[in-house]
Parts: C-alpha cells; structure tokens; sequence
C-alpha cells in the first residue's frame, strides 16, 4: 500500500508546550478575577466542555450513558475530575500561581502509587524514591509551622488561607491521579469524548448543587470578568486539545517531560503579572516535583521502550 505520510518531528512536543502555555495563562486569568467563587469558575469551565463534546458524541454514536459494565468507573471519573478542576481553582484562587501548579505537577507520582494498590501494577524502590521527592517538594511549598516555624514569608495573604489552597491541591492531585488509574482500568473500550462528557456533566450537577447551597450564584457584576469567564473556558479547552493531540502523535514519556513547561510558564507568568516572586523554599520544591515526576515518566517511558523490543523478538 501507499505510505503516510511522515509527522512533522516534534510536532506532538510542540503541541504539549502550546497546551501548558494556555492552561497556565488560564490560571493566570483566574487569578485576575475577584468576585466569582472558583465552584462557579468550574461550572462555566464544564458549559464549555459540554459544547464541545456534544457533536462529537453525536457524530461517533456512543451514546450518552456508555456500556453498562463501563458506567460505574466513567461516574467516578466524572466525579473524581470534576473534583480535581474545582479543588485546583481554588488552590489558584488562595495561593500562589506556581506554588499550586508545582504541587498538581507531582500527578504522575501519586499515579504510579495508586495503579500499584488498585491495579497491581509494579512498584520498585525507584518509585518510591520518586514518592519522597515529590512529599519533600510539597513540605517546602506548604511549610508547615511546626517545621518552619511561625514566621512563614513568601505566601500571599494568610498562611490559613494558604494551608487551604495547599490541602486543596494536594486532594485535587490525588483526584487527577485517581482518575488516571480508572482510565486505565477502563482502557479503550470507553470512547475519549464519553470520558469527557462525564466529566462535565457530573462536574457541572455537582458545581450547581454546591452553589445553591453556599449561595454563591451569581453573574459577575465587573464586564472584565465576564470576558476572564469565557476566555478561561476556551483555554481550557484549547489546552485539553492540545494535549489529547501531542499524546495521538508522540510517546507519553516525551510528553510528560515536556509538560514540565506547565511550572516554567506558572513562575514566570506569577512574576511578569502578579509582581510576585517565589521564594527558594518554593523553587527548591519545584525542582524536588518535577525531578520525580521526570523520573517517574523516563522510567516508565523506558518500562514501554523495552516491552516493545521484547514483543518485536
């Protein structure tokens, strides 16, 4: 038969930096928004996602619900999902830009533990070494009193406010992480854009419940917020796209390695436009995060590299 055509080379690396530079600069908008609750932030975030899903689920005819053994895991992606996106705008919202992006970045550690526990998946002593980097890197971003002291410098606001935003995206991490492990519990046999779709309408039922109930609904009242609103979920998307694109056309372990982006762009956009500078205690931490998350993703990259050679012989 004919042959296809070649990839442009690099092109899937190029699509991962694009899709970091717009979810930071979405995170860089949400920062500059001041009367909206990030629950609401996460509910406009899933309207859009809705939007774009629903064609694609008409076009492919998956249906809505899924296969009946496949709906109980795609609830819990739903609802695990939706979770991390509101609990990590929130860490946006009370802590600093870079400081919430490194601690979401260790994602790919706290995966690697989970797939061990749920999935018996191989965990070695590397990946646990991988473990205490990335807890090490997040002792540095929080400084806990009891270990720093009282008096913590570098935060913004109360350092409630952010030992709040820190909890927030520890358990949001954990979530991602969680979800990842269903996903590929799940693998294939569930369409991408079904996957989607449960997020978003679970993330937005359970966005609006939550509202009513903290009585937070409300339109914004300044019109800049209004356009901040719709820009975060077009980024959003965009960013989403983007990275489904780089891992269609390029191996997951180059990717991952190239996502560490997301905390290049988060220091310097928390610096250009929040007049912000990190401490060394939170750039001692990034390196701490994203050398786990590297390595965790260099080793399985490797782990592939090599089970493919072996099923070639």
């Amino acid at each position: 038969g004919t042959k296809k055509n070649a990839a442009c080379p690099g092109l899937g690396l190029f699509y991962t930096v694009l899709s970091a530079f717009l979810f930071s600069v979405a995170s860089l908008f949400l920062k500059k928004i001041e009367d909206v609750h990030s629950v609401e932030v996460s509910a406009f975030r899933c309207v859009f996602q809705m939007a774009f899903v629903l064609p694609g689920l008409i076009y492919y005819k998956t249906g809505f619900l899924g296969p009946k053994g496949k709906r109980i895991f795609l609830f819990f992606r739903g609802f695990l999902g939706s979770s991390a996106m509101i609990l990590l705008y929130y860490a946006f919202q009370v802590m600093p830009l870079a400081d919430a992006t490194v601690i979401t970045f260790s994602s790919p550690v706290f995966t690697s533990l989970l797939a061990w526990i749920f999935l018996k998946e191989k965990y070695s002593v590397w990946d646990l070494l991988f473990t205490l980097f990335a807890i090490t890197g997040v002792v540095l971003i929080a400084r806990p009193p009891f270990l720093f002291g009282s008096n913590i410098t570098g935060i913004e606001g109360s350092y409630t406010d952010h030992l709040k935003g820190t909890i927030a995206a520890i358990t949001s991490t954990v979530s991602a992480a969680s979800t990842f492990v269903i996903l590929r519990k799940v693998g294939k046999s569930v369409h991408y854009f079904l996957s989607i779709w449960y997020y978003a309408v679970i993330g937005l039922i359970g966005c609006v419940i939550a509202l009513f109930v903290m009585n937070e609904w409300r339109l914004p009242y300044c019109g800049k917020d209004r356009v901040l609103l719709i820009l975060i979920g077009l980024l959003g998307l965009g960013g989403q796209i983007f990275l489904t694109k780089a891992l269609q056309i390029e191996k997951a372990g180059p990717v991952a390695i190239m996502k560490t982006m997301d905390v290049v762009f988060a220091f310097i956009l928390q610096i250009l436009f929040l007049n912000h500078l990190p401490t060394w205690w939170t750039v001692g931490g990034a390196l701490c995060v994203v050398a786990s998350s590297s390595g965790t993703a260099i080793r399985k990259w490797r782990q592939s590299l090599k089970k493919a050679k072996q099923n070639e012989i």
